[in-house]
């Protein structure tokens, strides 16, 4: 027998039996519909599956449901708010970053997390954040400048949550 396990996603409670093998990521994506969390290697190296889950940024294809059990998820979806994007996602728009736009949403997420609990990160955190993800487009110098952009208003916005 399937265990529940109930978890808050974009600050709604979901509770799902999900099977034994179930990644976190596929609990997103086919049990919940949300499909901006992408998949991309299945091995945790492109970053495409990248939510936030308890406040830092995770790989949802290596996640087990286990660690989702009473958690905070936030994905791609549950960033902007009424229409108007989130400072990140507009600052990786107004930069060019977003080329095919498979990777943004998993890079979004993993700045996200850091600036939530950095917003002060030094450059160098902030690329070695963005090293964990793959563009498949090259598109690294207007992620990076995104990157800080993203920063900048996320300090003149004060945006937490």
């Amino acid at each position: 027998m399937t265990k529940a396990i109930t978890f808050t996603i974009n600050g709604k409670q979901k509770t799902v039996a999900p099977h034994p093998d179930q990644k976190l990521l596929d609990v997103i994506r086919e049990d919940l519909g949300l499909t901006g969390t992408k998949r991309g290697c299945d091995n945790s190296t492109c970053g495409a599956c990248t939510v936030v889950l308890n406040g830092k940024a995770v790989k949802s294809c290596r996640t087990t449901m286990e660690k989702a059990e009473g958690a905070e998820i936030y994905t791609i979806e549950g960033l902007a708010k009424e229409g108007k994007l989130h400072p990140i996602q507009k600052a990786m728009s107004e930069t060019g970053a977003i080329q095919c736009g498979f990777c943004t949403p998993g890079i979004v997420m993993e700045l996200y997390a850091l600036l939530n609990s950095t917003p002060e990160a030094e450059e160098k955190v902030i690329l070695n954040a963005l090293s964990k993800h793959l563009c498949r487009c090259t598109g690294y110098e207007a992620i990076q400048d995104g990157a800080l952009l993203a920063q900048k208003l996320v300090q003149e916005n004060k945006i937490r949550k």
